[in-house]
């Protein structure tokens, strides 16, 4: 007799109610309880026949696909596959990828006035007040930031590094990391493009009571408009400085006198001049940095040292110099957030062929991202909040689980210990109080 598999078992189907992922409603719970499904209904528009999906339905199965870790529309086959789960969170039935696709066309067409990103946009905005109103709060740090995305579509361009694709721009809150606004951009669209114009728009979009207090970005915010319009929003920034040929001028006319070490033996000097822009209504430090190129003999024309400057209007007295560098460098943290929503919640791929059709799905993708943030923060114990989605897939997600109904009831039977269970059971109190009254 031939051996024909590995281990000594066999594989056979069960018409038991099963699913591999029992933890996925909890975030079901907690995306309802903050009001996903009520807020989806009422921003969007309904669904033209009797028989079609209300904006919810279509809405709510993608940000649970996303959640579980779906990467395409085709993933919400799986969810299809978990009938009893779904049934659970109120979900009798899933729409088709094909439905969902025709969906987003519909909702992203701009000759009907793209209703769907319009609605989103008031979804996304209602849902980051009611976790923002729950932080304590008032003035935050605003992180803006372009993203690549790399896709093969119909109507996709090509980027600066020579990729067909996207190129969104997102502003994060680096206290509470929601994702405030974002903007779906064409592949040849630089990130330099109308920055002072989403800044107005993230500010728009920050609760009563609260505001945008501070603002850091890379060389493509290096614009007079901007910082103008940050001063007189009383912002401190942080930019990082465009070395175009008045900056480097300046650098070049700074004393060996006024470079100094911040730490003996660091590798790197820093000083610091006053520089404006043609347009600029107030100078601003410039606040600068060099190392020295290694085999700098490799590099000629490019000098001795390699500078980075950042522009910035925090006074003297309040961020000397290595300060405002250390500030401005947390930025770096909005690459994590960035990557996050790319590859964590799937946005890395888009799944149609028109530009406006995606950029409702990416909206959809930051709604998700956003109720994370939320649920983490909100729903979990506090040691969990600086879990990536990957992590809580691991360790909640993805948890068998049995599906019965018992005296009336329907239960789901995890396979945790009893220390997970408690944990569980924590996590879905506080989601029904936030339930109760989601606006505070």
């Amino acid at each position: 007799m031939i051996q024909q598999t590995i281990f000594p078992f066999k594989i056979e189907p069960t018409r038991e109610r099963l699913t591999a992922h029992g933890g996925l409603v909890l975030m079901a719970e907690f995306n309802h309880g903050i009001g996903l499904r009520d807020l989806t209904d009422q921003y969007l528009p309904a669904p033209g026949s009797n028989r079609g999906f209300d904006p919810s339905e279509v809405v709510d199965a993608v940000v649970l696909m996303l959640e579980g870790g779906g990467r395409s529309l085709e993933d919400l086959r799986e969810l299809k596959n978990e009938e009893g789960l779904m049934k659970l969170v109120g979900r009798d039935e899933i729409p088709e990828p094909d439905t969902v696709g025709d969906w987003l066309r519909r909702m992203g067409d701009p000759s009907s006035g793209e209703p769907g990103l319009e609605g989103l946009d008031c979804v996304r905005g209602k849902i980051n007040e009611r976790i923002l109103r729950r932080d304590g709060i008032k003035e935050y740090t605003l992180d803006a930031d372009a993203m690549e995305i790399i896709g093969e579509k119909a109507d996709a361009l090509f980027t600066y590094n020579g990729n067909k694709g996207y190129m969104p721009v997102a502003g994060f809150l680096y206290e509470t990391p929601v994702c405030l606004y974002d903007e779906f951009r064409e592949g040849n669209v630089a990130p330099a493009f109308g920055q002072k114009d989403f800044y107005l728009r993230c500010k728009q979009r920050m609760p009563r009571g609260k505001r945008i207090g501070f603002y850091r970005a890379d060389s493509a915010s290096y614009q007079a408009g901007l910082f103008n319009q940050l001063e007189e929003d009383g912002v401190k920034y942080g930019v990082t400085v465009d070395q175009d040929k008045a900056v480097k001028k300046v650098i070049g006319m700074m004393g060996q006198e006024e470079w100094r070490e911040p730490v003996r033996g660091c590798g790197y000097e820093l000083a610091e001049t006053v520089h404006c822009m043609n347009e600029t209504k107030k100078a601003f430090r410039l606040v600068v940095k060099r190392e020295i190129r290694r085999q700098g003999e490799l590099f000629g024309k490019e000098g001795q040292y390699f500078y980075h400057a950042v522009a910035t209007n925090w006074l003297e007295e309040e961020k000397d110099t290595e300060e405002v560098l250390k500030w401005h460098n947390q930025r770096g943290q909005a690459e994590n957030f960035n990557k996050e929503l790319k590859i964590g919640l799937g946005m890395e791929r888009m799944p149609c062929g028109q530009t406006h059709a995606n950029a409702v799905f990416f909206r959809i993708g930051v709604i998700a991202y956003n109720l994370f943030i939320g649920f983490k923060r909100l729903s979990c114990p506090e040691s969990w909040a600086k879990h990536t989605i990957a992590t809580f897939r691991w360790k909640m997600v993805q948890v068998a689980g049995r599906i019965v109904k018992h005296a009336g009831e329907t239960v789901l039977k995890l396979m945790v210990d009893l220390e997970k269970l408690e944990l569980f059971k924590g996590i879905r109190q506080k989601s029904f109080e936030l339930s109760i009254c989601p606006d505070g």
